[in-house]
């Protein structure tokens, strides 16, 4: 790997461990010329399905765009970027986990708002009140009422779970 200090194309690698759920390969590395060291990331090339979009066309998958539309609804919020980063990859994992090779939008809102609503019951509103677009105030009113029935996403984290969820 190239060395991103002095340009070098001979780096060694010092240390190597799995990061994020076993899912990426963190490597410490050291530029054998300038000596300084570094960190790189390895994870697997997936090939995610293409998103149908509402008008039809069809679009390649963007962890960006999805990552910022729920940066979006969870700004300014105490939710941990680990906790987001989770919530991204469990999304991620659904769709490659997908039989077909394309999917409809809808189904990636959807999966977002059962994210969100594990994270953050504002955010999950704030990303409904675009989602669904509420056409009046009472549908707004029995997302609110449905959220106040259900325990809250701090009740969930500080509960012990029964069975590991990651097998």
């Amino acid at each position: 790997m190239k060395c991103p200090f002095c340009g070098t194309p001979d780096t060694r690698v010092v240390d190597s461990r799995l990061a994020q759920e076993s899912t990426q390969v963190r490597r410490r590395r050291e530029c054998v010329s300038c000596e300084t060291r570094f960190t790189s990331y390895e994870s697997a090339l997936l090939n995610m399905p293409m998103v149908i979009k509402s008008d039809g066309s069809r679009d390649a998958f963007d962890e960006v765009r999805l990552r910022s539309g729920m940066l979006r609804a969870l700004e300014k919020r105490p939710v941990a970027a680990d906790q987001i980063e989770d919530a991204i990859n469990r999304i991620k994992k659904h769709l490659l986990g997908v039989d077909s090779r394309e999917i409809p939008s809808r189904k990636i809102g959807d999966l977002v708002m059962h994210e969100l609503q594990r994270l953050d019951h504002v955010a999950y509103i704030r990303f409904a009140s675009v989602y669904l677009s509420f056409e009046d105030i009472q549908s707004f009113q029995e997302v609110i009422k449905r959220l106040e029935s259900e325990p809250t996403p701090e009740m969930h984290r500080r509960q012990v779970p029964l069975i590991d969820e990651n097998v």
